[in-house]
């Protein structure tokens, strides 16, 4: 599926929330990535998951602080990834970072103490890492 049709059946609401887990977030993101400048990226990107969890009772498992730091990451990586290549393919991409598609102690623990990640600021601001490494 293109990145364009990814983003446009999770815009539509097409997707079922059983079917959404870590992995598709990071695709997600990384879809959005590949269509938009990075700020305009980041804008729908938390439009959209916010929409999605409210449209499920669920407007409280929007997290700002790990939405921000694991999109910065994946635009990390695909800056990184794109003097290999003249076009990010999600699928090399993800074969290439599979630790960003880890959801239990993934990369965020290696920069974030739990407690911070597991506070009312960071869910609802975006919070600096705040681990040495």
């Amino acid at each position: 599926m293109s990145d364009e049709e990814f983003i446009r059946r999770f815009e539509a609401d097409q997707v079922p929330e059983d079917s959404f887990h870590h992995a598709d977030h990071v695709r997600l993101a990384f879809a959005y990535l590949s269509e938009y400048p990075p700020l305009k990226a980041l804008e729908k990107f938390a439009a959209a998951l916010k929409r999605f969890a409210a449209g499920r009772g669920k407007a409280q498992r929007y997290h700002e602080t790990i939405t921000h730091a694991y999109f910065f990451l994946i635009r990390e990586r695909m800056a990184r990834s794109s003097a290999d290549s003249a076009h990010n393919d999600w699928d090399e991409f993800a074969r290439r970072n599979p630790d960003l598609l880890v959801w239990k102690n993934g990369i965020l623990s290696r920069y974030y103490q739990e407690a911070t990640l597991q506070s009312d600021l960071a869910r609802s601001i975006f919070v600096l890492p705040d681990k040495l490494r």
